[in-house]
């Protein structure tokens, strides 16, 4: 049956409406349709140019990634002697999420992962805030060792960066040494540790806590020595072992004992209600 003369412009004009409809999902977004951006992304944040590529590169080979001051992501970085083998590195980060399963993908802001540099060297890839960084991995770099530096990335593999510099932070990284200035209050041992010894030094200071607080693993039936200064005088306290010593102000203080009780204790100071750390004895 051969349409009316009336009802074939309406069938053009329905082809024509249909044509552009898909050429417009197509083509409007540089040929994918929208549904391949993840839910709440723009077509920028799909298509990895949030901010503004820089020709400058982060000293490692990765492009800087310039975002405004205001809102950036930020890293602080904190390291401490591990009771067995090298050092349990802590990165606290705002505005940042780390995002594995996104790894390769575009640059969205405040996502992606952190690089370990070592003195400038590049070290490992972190995907989370805890890191255990051997000594043998330090030794196999060949280097002095002097400083550790976590830097912030994109999915894309590129460094965010303010001001054209690189989002990251640095601190020392040094053996630990004996303070001369140790005390040895009642219970505490000496202020060498023994090779059994699982050393934890902590410092408080404008209530803040360095490292940041965390948790130690210790073996059951080590010896823990806790060395403590703070700057203000408090009061030192393991908890489930019933532990305590006094805090003088600028002074560093020693607390030993056994750790002769599997599991989780806190050790905190009295006056200012800080949590210094928490030991896992297992």
């Amino acid at each position: 049956m051969q349409p009316t003369p009336a009802a074939r412009p309406v069938a053009v004009a329905v082809t024509l409406l249909t044509a552009g409809a898909l050429f417009l999902g197509v083509s409007a977004c540089g040929g994918r349709a929208t549904t391949h951006h993840k839910p709440g992304t723009s077509h920028e944040q799909a298509g990895g140019s949030v901010g503004k590529l820089l020709a400058a590169d982060d000293g490692s080979g990765s492009r800087l990634r310039q975002i405004d001051a205001e809102g950036a992501p930020s890293v602080a970085i904190a390291v401490r002697p591990d009771s067995e083998d090298g050092w349990n590195v802590h990165l606290s980060v705002r505005n940042f999420k780390f995002t594995p399963d996104s790894v390769g993908g575009a640059a969205l802001l405040g996502r992606g992962h952190a690089r370990l540099f070592l003195d400038g060297h590049p070290l490992a890839r972190l995907y989370g805030s805890w890191f255990h960084l051997p000594a043998s991995l330090v030794r196999g770099a060949g280097k002095g060792g002097t400083e550790l530096t976590a830097r912030l990335y994109a999915d894309d593999h590129t460094a965010w960066a303010v001001n054209s510099a690189p989002v990251q932070a640095s601190t020392p990284l040094s053996p630990v040494t004996p303070s001369k200035a140790a005390t040895a209050p009642e219970g505490s041992g000496s202020a060498t540790p023994r090779p059994d010894t699982a050393l934890v030094d902590i410092v408080v200071s404008d209530g803040k806590v360095s490292p940041a607080p965390g948790r130690t693993e210790v073996k059951k039936g080590r010896t823990v020595e806790l060395r403590v200064r703070s700057d203000r005088a408090d009061h030192l306290h393991v908890h489930g072992y019933d532990k305590e010593a006094a805090l003088p102000a600028g002074r560093t203080v020693t607390l030993t004992f056994t750790a002769d009780r599997s599991g989780l204790f806190e050790v905190e100071t009295h006056e200012s209600d800080l949590l210094l750390t928490q030991l896992v004895v297992r």
